[in-house]
């Protein structure tokens, strides 16, 4: 077995250059307890609950992972990862076999000490029958769950995964007490800095700072926290210029100039993996032929799209997901916008023109709605007529995503290759929001599984790269641009140096990680 502690990486090749030292991330020496945090988010439904296994957006994953709950371990602010219920883990030589030690004198905010069993437990829900959890892909691949000890737990995989202790960072993968889990998530009940002290689906959370924490000293610096829901972008901006809040996710590029102006206000910008996305169905026809979606490819202008949606705050992307902050990102040339070429391709589908519907709201992404107005009219000249569906906030995750053929949306994208692939495009994985599978192509499923298990680092770079050629050429999703992270922060919080980029609002760890100026 080869042993990760806080003072050593990884070094049998299993992940070397991807896993650092777990343990806690030393925070700034300024940062003192005190104050109540109020922030306004986007991302909130009236069907939110403490069960990780629903959480997709910001809200939740900050109220829940960053609040209330912890997981095994925890991607820091700068990319590395460190435990959090894990102190430290080992792996065989093959990746396959994983013996993770668990912190001990813990407890859950019922009493409960935390062990073993809360481990299992709260991963086998994610592979229940009837569970469609975004998970369930990160989990399934694990045939043996073992209890050594009370804090010690084996992990047996079907395959070697170099990448294993970083998907149990992912937020659905919340720990919960084991007997008790129906009541933890009706009551939100978990091992977090923060104690449920209020919640309103869709409306509002309120925790407060849970005494004696194996985190003291070294996160965790508010009294009490407030997320108030505020899915209006307009109402987000003006409830922090008001002062009603403290910080706000996503701002408005449209009107970024009067938060820049207002000197109690400062923005937070952030390089990462974040993309929009236009998903099409492609076990639906028309986007089942793989020539009407390269014809859709060439009908969008992604630097126009760039500039009018995004301000210049992100980059164009090549309809991969795989980003900046990835480690094998390839150079991929983007499909260039050509009216021409969708003609042609129109014509190899046996078509002169397409009817299509896209569905948009700004649930999806700010300027959802207009981005695809945009698609609309730089498509036209390519024979692709586009019919804009302008679909309401509320219940669009629930309603629209990978309920209706074709739809913009977004990912805050992944830390690792093969956990943004194997969420949103191994074949059967419920997250799957084009329905790509090994009769799209089956070269990329076979890459897929062959790179997870694939120890040498060269060797992985050129199968994702290969990987992500083939989602440019073939896929059905376009994604025209990498979005950064944006958010305002009032001058009255203060924030590290450092701010993390794998989800907005510093991984969604802010009510941990900032402190009161």
């Amino acid at each position: 077995m080869t042993r990760i502690s806080r003072r050593g990486l990884l070094r049998s090749g299993a992940a070397a250059g991807v896993l650092a030292a777990s343990g806690l991330p030393i925070r700034a020496q300024e940062a003192r307890r005190g104050g109540r945090l109020v922030v306004g988010l986007s991302g909130a439904n009236t069907s939110d609950s403490w069960d990780g296994r629903t959480h997709s957006d910001v809200f939740m994953v900050s109220a829940g992972q960053g609040g209330v709950f912890d997981s095994l371990t925890e991607v820091a602010a700068d990319g590395s990862l460190v435990g959090e219920l894990a102190t430290d883990w080992e792996a065989s030589a093959d990746a396959k076999v994983w013996t993770f030690n668990l912190r001990q004198g813990v407890s859950f905010h019922n009493g409960k000490p935390f062990g073993a069993d809360d481990v299992i437990e709260s991963l086998q829900l994610h592979v229940a029958e009837g569970a469609k959890s975004g998970a369930a892909p990160l989990v399934s691949p694990i045939t043996e769950m073992k209890k050594l000890s009370e804090h010690q737990v084996q992990f047996t995989l079907a395959e070697g995964n170099a990448d294993f202790p970083y998907l149990m960072s992912d937020y659905h993968l919340l720990i919960y007490p084991a007997g008790q889990i129906e009541e933890a998530i009706a009551q939100g009940i978990g091992t977090g800095l923060y104690r449920v002290q209020s919640f309103d689906p869709g409306v509002r959370f309120v925790g407060t700072r849970v005494d004696s924490h194996y985190k003291d000293g070294q996160a965790g610096w508010f009294d009490e926290i407030e997320y108030i829901a505020i899915n209006d972008n307009t109402a987000r901006m003006n409830a922090l210029l008001t002062g009603q809040v403290d910080a706000i996710n996503r701002i408005d590029f449209k009107t970024e100039q009067l938060l820049r102006a207002n000197p109690a206000v400062r923005i937070q910008e952030v390089t990462g993996n974040q993309h929009y996305t236009f998903p099409m169905l492609t076990n639906s026809a028309p986007f089942d032929d793989p020539n009407v979606r390269r014809a859709l490819k060439h009908g969008i202008n992604r630097q126009e799209m760039l500039d009018k949606i995004l301000f210049g705050h992100g980059s164009v992307a090549a309809d991969s997901p795989i980003g900046p902050a990835n480690q094998y990102m390839a150079d991929l040339e983007p499909i260039p916008y050509d009216p021409e070429k969708a003609r042609y391709y129109l014509k190899q589908a046996g078509l002169d023109s397409i009817d299509v519907n896209l569905s948009a709201s700004s649930a999806a992404f700010e300027g959802a709605v207009d981005a695809a107005q945009l698609y609309q009219a730089s498509a036209a000249s390519g024979g692709i007529n586009i019919n804009v569906v302008q679909e309401p906030a509320d219940g669009y995750w629930s309603n629209v995503w990978i309920k209706k053929p074709w739809c913009a949306s977004y990912w805050s994208g992944r830390a690792t290759e093969d956990w943004m692939f194997s969420n949103a495009y191994e074949e059967g994985v419920p997250w799957n929001d084009s329905q790509w599978d090994a009769e799209d192509n089956a070269r990329f499923q076979q890459l897929l599984i062959e790179a997870r298990a694939t120890l040498d680092s060269g060797l992985r770079r050129e199968m994702y790269g290969e990987m992500q050629q083939i989602l440019r050429d073939e896929g059905g999703v376009i994604i025209p641009m990498f979005a950064n992270w944006v958010q305002a922060v009032s001058n009255k919080i203060a924030t590290p140096d450092t701010i993390g980029n794998l989800w907005q609002m510093d991984n969604s760890r802010l009510a941990e990680r900032w402190w009161m100026a």
